[in-house]
């Protein structure tokens, strides 16, 4: 008895569909861990990006509170100074209308590279600032800046696709819009990056409760969570040994 077309054509198509299906799992199977974003970052294999803190670029944001994202910033600059994390901080024309650097940038990580760019809008096509990221030798960017979805997104796109383990910290970042800072966030996860908030990364660096980090990581989670620093002032306040 002879198959009917359409018959064949049913087998067809599902057999197809179940090949398709079983694409994206062999494919997760075999992807680098990195890829996945299913690795927490090592503090020794990192280093902060911080592009285009500048003081004009700060009254356009729009998506985050810019006093909350300055506190972000400075919390950053803290934990890394205080760790040895290399900080490459750059701007972009910063004698014109973009401004200058903020100040939470060096007053927290004072050992920060800072690199000036006249004319790329990607900081990723500087030379200068691939140079200073690859002389670290590390693997773990963490990038951080302003418009997330232009001083952040380009080079955190390119340096991903190029190997790097790229976190974007996007509460350190800011963005005209929320739809710009949402699309953005789409089109980052899209390319592989990790996406993740400024408290996440803070305490992945942080790692354990010990006697000499603990004041240091307290005042840089009160930084970017005033209520965490209430929760800490009590602690500290009880835990105090009674005369």
């Amino acid at each position: 008895m002879k198959n009917h077309p359409f018959a064949l054509l049913r087998t067809a198509f599902a057999a197809a569909a179940l090949a398709f299906a079983a694409v994206p799992a062999a494919l997760a199977q075999n992807a680098p861990v990195e890829e996945l974003g299913q690795r927490l970052l090592d503090r020794d294999d990192t280093v902060f990006l911080m592009l285009d803190h500048q003081a004009g670029l700060m009254q356009i944001v729009n998506d985050i509170d810019p006093t909350q994202l300055r506190r972000n910033v400075a919390a950053k600059g803290k934990v890394a100074e205080f760790f040895g994390i290399p900080v490459i901080a750059s701007t972009s024309v910063p004698e014109g209308p973009n401004g200058p650097l903020i100040p939470e940038v060096l007053e927290n990580a004072p050992s920060a590279e800072v690199i000036d760019r006249a004319g790329p809008i990607n900081a990723w096509d500087d030379a200068r600032i691939r140079t200073a990221v690859e002389a670290t030798g590390r693997n773990t960017i963490v990038i951080s800046g302003i418009l997330t979805s232009v001083c952040v997104a380009f080079p955190a796109i390119e340096m991903a696709a190029e190997g790097y383990h790229v976190i974007a910290a996007i509460d350190a970042s800011g963005d005209y819009s929320d739809l710009a800072s949402q699309t953005t966030i789409a089109r980052l996860q899209q390319a592989g990056v990790v996406v993740e908030s400024t408290f996440s990364i803070l305490s992945q660096i942080h790692d354990t409760w010990d006697e000499e980090n603990t004041p240091l990581m307290a005042e840089a989670y009160s930084l970017v969570t005033p209520e965490y620093g209430a929760v800490l002032e009590s602690y500290f306040a009880t835990a105090q040994p009674s005369n």
